[in-house]
């Protein structure tokens, strides 16, 4: 064997050796570091204490919305006619999964259909929160998800009634492929259904956007969180 042969020999296992070195202390750091998941996002409370200006944002009255105090917190009361604010933000734009949630006190003598949530963005995409409201003084929650007419869905029981001139929470839950609707934290309804993550647009509280069907009542609180909560970590009233 020559000098030169014997020498890049060695070089290789040399170089081998190396390697096999560099290789064991990547695997061992790769196995020894944690996974960190991305942290997620706290939920967008929103108080609703001033018409002129919601979540931070200065907004499009319409009519007068009234301030009422009840246990210590303000809410805004709609007429079911005039009263209206419009918010331009969309709050859970670019969300795959999202839940909505709302305090409200519907009004027994409004009419019969109720928005009194509208998101819609430049896509023309929206998600609908509203009431049905009975004879008797009752009502009934109805929720919508549109992307086009292929891919929307609504959620609307007529018989699961609730009495007006009360507090209630009521959720809509999309989890990307579902939706459900919740009263006090209790599901009524959900459904299969696949809606692209909406884009910028605007919120209309108390009214459709295109102003029709307006709400009677009050709403003391939004929240918008960007996952799909579990029904147990919904808020609810349970005391009436």
């Amino acid at each position: 064997m020559t000098a030169f042969s014997f020498l890049n020999q060695r070089s290789r296992r040399f170089a081998c050796a190396i390697a096999v070195l560099a290789l064991t202390a990547f695997c061992t750091v790769k196995a020894d570091t944690p996974v960190v998941p991305k942290p997620v996002e706290a939920a967008v409370i929103w108080k609703l204490e001033d018409p002129a200006t919601v979540g931070g944002f200065t907004t499009k009255v319409f009519g007068a919305p009234k301030v009422l105090t009840e246990t210590g917190a303000k809410a805004l009361v709609f007429d079911g006619k005039s009263d209206g604010v419009l918010v331009p933000v969309n709050p859970v734009a670019g969300m795959a999964q999202f839940t909505i949630e709302v305090l409200i006190k519907p009004d027994g003598t409004g009419d019969e259909e109720q928005r009194f949530l509208h998101l819609q963005d430049s896509r023309e995409s929206r998600i609908m929160i509203e009431t049905r409201v009975t004879k008797d003084k009752q009502w009934a929650l109805d929720t919508f998800l549109f992307t086009d007419k292929e891919h929307s869905r609504p959620l609307l029981d007529k018989t699961i009634l609730h009495p007006t001139d009360q507090w209630h929470w009521v959720a809509l839950v999309y989890d990307g492929k579902k939706m459900a609707n919740f009263v006090n934290g209790v599901k009524e309804l959900e459904g299969d259904v696949a809606v692209s993550p909406m884009l910028a647009g605007q919120m209309s509280i108390g009214v459709r956007q295109n102003l029709v069907y307006w709400y009677k009542g009050a709403i003391q609180e939004i929240r918008f969180h960007p996952v799909a909560l579990a029904p147990t970590a919904l808020q609810r009233v349970t005391v009436k």
